[in-house]
């Protein structure tokens, strides 16, 4: 398995399929969460059922949580790696012209990106973890009431978060827009279907971040006082 990961071939197929199973992540989190604009109960009741299920408790999130770890440490290394390459070849190639700007960027756009996870971990995850491990409230209640809906509103009075989550939603997008290709690219499987794949990816990457986006600004402009 070390041997693996030591192959670039091995580092770059280990990246896909953490791009996979997160971007299968991010695909399921707006379904659940578009369920607060158009049904504050039905979206308290599935917020309470992935929070206090067993499995995805204690199975599906410690993999979520190895992922993304992984997905950025892996990122790391394959930016050092390609790095070191580029600077060698650097003299009989022009980057600029073979590569796009996103694909030469992607270390930054997902250090943007790791911020804001960890910012969204303490607006989200840190509290739950809070009530439910350590205070052991694994009601979900709050005044006799579900309080996922109404935590949700509470997150989104700032116009500083925001602006802070437009910004790191467009970052995903153009992270996205490049690593949908890329991971399908790494697995071998867009001989024949680049262009599909890349419309795909492109419906993806702004899909999903706006996704986001509306949500966030819905909720600040009708927040419940």
């Amino acid at each position: 398995m070390s041997g693996f990961f030591k192959s670039s071939i091995g580092r770059k197929i280990a990246m896909a399929l953490s791009a996979f199973f997160l971007m299968f992540f991010l695909l399921q989190h707006l379904a659940i969460n578009i369920l607060s604009v158009f049904s504050p109960d039905t979206f308290n009741e599935v917020s309470h059922f992935m929070g206090t299920n067993p499995l995805v408790q204690f199975a599906l999130q410690p993999v979520l949580i190895f992922a993304v770890v992984f997905h950025f440490v892996m990122g790391f290394v394959l930016e050092l790696k390609n790095s070191k390459a580029r600077n060698v070849s650097y003299a009989k190639n022009n980057g600029a012209a073979n590569s796009s700007w996103m694909s030469r960027n992607m270390i930054w756009s997902g250090i943007a990106i790791l911020a804001f996870i960890i910012l969204h971990f303490i607006d989200f995850w840190f509290p739950e973890i809070n009530t439910k491990f350590i205070q052991g409230d694994w009601s979900g209640l709050h005044n006799g009431e579900l309080r996922y809906f109404h935590e949700l509103q509470e997150k989104f009075l700032s116009p500083i978060r925001i602006g802070a989550y437009v910004i790191a939603f467009v970052l995903l997008g153009l992270h996205l827009a490049h690593g949908f290709t890329s991971a399908f690219q790494s697995m071998g499987s867009t001989a024949g279907r680049k262009k599909t794949l890349q419309t795909i990816g492109l419906a993806y990457s702004i899909i999903i971040p706006l996704g986001f986006i509306f949500i966030a600004i819905y909720h600040h402009l009708n927040h419940n006082h």
